[in-house]
């Protein structure tokens, strides 16, 4: 009976099981036809395997310094530059997994116990997804409609699929490098290097513990949780990292409470191209590759994308000395500005900043200037009328505009655009390069004041009158041509050219700069020191205006000089890049070497794309070369670039109120020259080193724009102090190894350089022939 009533029981219970294993067996076969259907893409697109062994990531172009730092990068959206496994600190990787998936080196990319746990408190202690799947999110799928319900699992289905593929085909390492590289942080942060370097200012690898723990928490979302805005929300979720990393042993107890104290700090460094370290240079760079890529494509033929392919551009800039040119240029501009407002109010110059010319010359400048800003030419393909576009010009509205006094070096005000144009020629401009004459690496450079505000980059784009900074080139073609020392000597009288010589159409009387002369015979040395203009000349009469055009030529200036006298005076218009090349000719034993700025370019993979070759040319003999150098010495020895050497103008109402640095009290052995044109309109000073050459250039945008008197005009109060200070910097950290070692001497000195015993002995001969005489 018994048996009967058991049996009767377990046909009872037989539908059930059998219906049990039957929906059992459907939903495993559903399930599995789900994501088989997921995976043949019914749901949406998949990547195929391809893409899985390639993601398609933007990445930025890199612009590496020499000493090898990140300058800068170039990109359209993404700020993108991965970093590999090995280049992530432990405490990183530790912080990433603790907090974002606790299992992760145990599953193969689906978390089965936590999605379990997100199913059963409907995600609210954590949710379910693991590193695989938001990288499986962040590079194939992106974010559907939160709101759909249905779109919300279709999505979660694919990322399982996807984080399995991934699984296969990358290692736990790979793809944790590649989900912190594909993040965004926000503020042009794109990837972890990104990130470290723009909150941080340090490289991935440089990361403390907490610093790091900052960065995992803004995974959950780098919008909310921005240190930049939501400071105190983005502290208490960086603890709550912290304390992740605790609950799994990654750091103890102690740490974690000594960690929690810590006080959050933010070194915030953003990344764009008008901030930034070398901003003039890297828009050139800019220039440079866009032309580059036209002549150099792809094996495949295309060109590459400098904004996506992820080049990485070896540059010859030492991001020490840039940073110390940057910081000499402000520090002298921002004081020099400031005497210009001083001297240049509209009461004392009715016609404020322009000097020295009509209300009707200074109209027809500022149309000029309208009709060339963007503003007038955007609107102008907006179709408008000239009447129209000018009339906004005198509408006022909101702007930021540059201002010195400000910490960010800028204001909000109101006021027209045609005011703007007016306010921005107020500001004296400047311009450097620095360079090694032995290579022609390029060490530093800086087109102008602050980028942001003024892109018009006067390194190389800017051309102006050179003044007595192109009289070298009159001295080394009488020295080379001639056979001339820096001990021969020529009276300092006045002294005419007459019309029709060397394609003169007048006679040509140059003045002294004081307007006065001595009388004397004056040894080419002591001439150039003082930047004596008969003297100078006289040689250029003797030698020819043909002979000195070629010269500077084949030492690298390129724009048109004009075969004439008055070119031994510096009118002819010349480039700080040019002039610093030219220069560097002396410094290498009479070799040009052609400015170099980028020594290689590699791919993404790292496979070289470019390599420089140097570009010399034989100029000027070694004793040719050395003469000049001497004659430059005796500048910084006993003539306007003295200031260099001691407390020159200790007494001096405006070097104390202006100048920075000084006196610089530099003893080493500099070679310089000065440079002041007519009206003070531009300041020049050439200063070298046995292994770095430095041109330096300060004036207004129109040359009407000058300060009134030459004691603040010269070259050696606008722009020699730039080179002090930026050498002095240079020399206080001699890791950059900037010489300070005298100029090496050619064997066999052919050229006589003691013009004390020249004159002596020359005294001694007179003498002699005063005894022979028989009175």
């Amino acid at each position: 009976m018994a048996k009967k009533v058991q049996k009767k029981q377990q046909q009872n219970f037989t539908p059930f099981i059998k219906w049990f294993w039957i929906l059992f067996g459907t939903g495993v076969l559903g399930a599995v036809l789900v994501f088989l259907l997921a995976s043949w893409g019914m749901f949406g697109e998949m990547p195929t395997f391809e893409r899985l062994e390639n993601p398609e990531t933007n990445l930025a172009t890199e612009f590496i310094s020499s000493d090898g730092e990140t300058l800068g990068k170039l990109y359209l959206d993404d700020n993108r530059t991965p970093v590999s496994y090995d280049e992530l600190p432990q405490n990183l990787v530790d912080a990433l997994v603790a907090t974002e998936d606790a299992r992760y080196y145990d599953h193969s990319g689906i978390d089965a116990r936590g999605f379990i746990r997100a199913l059963a408190y409907l995600g609210k202690r954590g949710g379910a997804s693991t590193i695989s799947q938001q990288l499986a999110r962040q590079l194939f799928i992106g974010v559907r409609d939160k709101e759909s319900t249905t779109n919300a699992i279709l999505q979660k289905i694919q990322e399982w699929v996807i984080a399995t593929r991934l699984e296969r085909n990358y290692t736990k390492e790979e793809i944790i490098s590649m989900y912190l590289n594909i993040y965004d942080f926000n503020y042009n942060a794109d990837g972890i290097r990104s990130a470290a370097r723009i909150y941080f200012g340090k490289e991935p690898h440089e990361l403390r513990t907490e610093e790091s723990a900052v960065l995992v928490g803004m995974l959950k979302n780098s919008s909310y949780y921005n240190p930049m805005r939501r400071e105190e929300l983005v502290f208490n979720r960086r603890n709550t990292v912290l304390g992740q990393m605790a609950k799994y042993d990654y750091i103890t107890e102690q740490e974690k409470d000594s960690l929690q104290a810590l006080e959050m700090k933010i070194n915030f460094n953003p990344e764009s191209h008008r901030e930034g370290l070398a901003t003039y240079f890297r828009m050139y760079m800019q220039r440079w590759l866009n032309n580059w890529v036209k002549e150099n494509p792809k094996p495949d033929g295309e060109n590459y994308n400098i904004y996506l392919d992820g080049l990485k551009v070896y540059t010859t800039v030492d991001s020490r000395m840039q940073k110390n040119a940057e910081e000499a240029v402000q520090e002298h501009m921002k004081n020099l500005q400031a005497e210009f407002f001083r001297q240049n109010t509209p009461k004392q110059n009715a016609t404020a900043p322009f000097l020295d010319i009509s209300r009707g010359a200074i109209d027809t400048i500022m149309e000029r200037a309208m009709k060339a800003s963007p503003r007038w030419r955007v609107l102008k393909r907006e179709g408008l009328s000239e009447k129209d576009i000018e009339a906004t010009f005198h509408k006022k509205t909101e702007m930021t505009v540059f201002d010195w006094n400000s910490d960010s070096y800028e204001k909000d005000t109101i006021m027209t655009p045609m005011d703007s144009i007016r306010y921005y020629k107020t500001f004296l401009r400047t311009s450097m390069m620095s360079m090694e004459p032995q290579t022609g690496h390029v060490k530093a450079w800086v087109g102008g004041i602050d980028y942001k505000h003024f892109q018009y980059d006067n390194v190389i784009q800017g051309a102006r009158q050179a003044g007595s900074l192109f009289k070298p080139f009159v001295y080394a073609a009488a020295i080379d041509q001639l056979r001339y020392s820096p001990c021969f000597t020529l009276p300092d009288n006045q002294y005419s050219i007459e019309p029709g010589k060397h394609g003169n159409m007048e006679a040509w009387t140059p003045k002294n700069s004081v307007g006065e002369y001595s009388g004397e015979n004056m040894t080419l040395k002591n001439a150039l020191a003082n930047s004596v203009n008969t003297i100078t000349a006289q040689l250029i009469d003797r030698v020819g205006p043909g002979a000195v055009v070629a010269l500077a030529k084949n030492m690298g200036i390129k724009k048109e000089i004009p075969a004439v006298p008055s070119i031994a005076l510096g009118v002819a218009d010349v480039s700080v890049y040019d002039m610093v090349g030219a220069f560097g000719t002396y410094a290498n034993q009479g070799v040009y070497v052609k400015p170099v700025m980028v020594t290689r370019i590699e791919d993404k993979n790292g496979s070289v794309l470019y390599e420089y070759t140097p570009e010399t040319k034989d100029v000027l003999s070694k004793e040719v070369a050395y003469a000049m150098v001497n004659l430059l010495e005796g500048v910084t020895l006993s003539g306007s670039g003295v200031r260099l050497r001691n407390d020159y103008n200790k007494n001096n109402a405006f070097y104390k109120r202006v100048i920075t640095g000084y006196p610089y009290n530099f003893t080493n052995p500099i070679a310089g020259k000065t440079g002041t044109t007519q009206n003070q309109s531009d300041g020049w000073f050439m200063g070298m080193v046995p292994n770095l050459v430095t041109g330096v250039w300060v004036g207004g945008e129109d040359r009407s724009i000058h300060f009134r008197s030459i004691t603040e005009g010269q070259g050696a109060a606008m722009a020699l102090p730039i080179w002090g200070t930026y050498m002095k910097k240079n020399y206080a950290n001699e890791e950059i190894g900037v010489s300070k070692d005298a100029f090496e001497v050619p064997e066999d000195m052919s050229i006589n350089l003691d013009c004390t015993q020249q004159a002596e002995e020359e005294k001694i001969e007179t003498e002699d022939d005063l005894d022979d005489l028989d009175f």
